[in-house]
């Protein structure tokens, strides 16, 4: 099991940027594929982003793609999500989240398939 702590969360207006980041304990970062979900109030939650294991495949859902990048450090053990031309429906807590499965990146987008979470992280963008 790893612990995962975020953090970078705000408040922002309507096309501005945040960059989120996520901090994993455990020796065993490196094997993991990592993604970013959020929720909104009322809402469930939604895949938004996940990079492979060393970093070379990322998949995105729709509704960000191309504005969001996720990346990896498996040197310091942090996942990073850089948001860029943030709209209002993209306010939501974020979570950061881990999975030691073996299948496609691409195929990692429910919540069901990530082991470990961390404790979220507010984005509240204004119009």
């Amino acid at each position: 099991q790893v612990q995962l702590v975020e953090s970078g969360g705000g408040y922002v207006q309507a096309g501005g940027s945040l960059r989120l980041a996520c901090a994993v304990s455990g020796r065993t970062f490196s094997s993991y594929k990592m993604g970013w979900f959020r929720q909104a109030p009322g809402k469930e939650r939604e895949f938004v982003a996940v990079i492979s294991a060393n970093g070379g495949t990322t998949y995105y859902a729709d509704s960000v793609k191309g504005r969001f990048t996720i990346s990896r450090d498996n040197a310091k053990n942090t996942v990073s999500l850089q948001m860029n031309s943030l709209k209002p429906e993209d306010t939501a807590t974020y979570y950061c989240a881990a999975a030691r499965g073996t299948r496609h990146t691409s195929t990692y987008i429910s919540t069901t398939d990530y082991n470990d979470w961390g404790q979220g992280t507010q984005v509240t963008v204004s119009s």
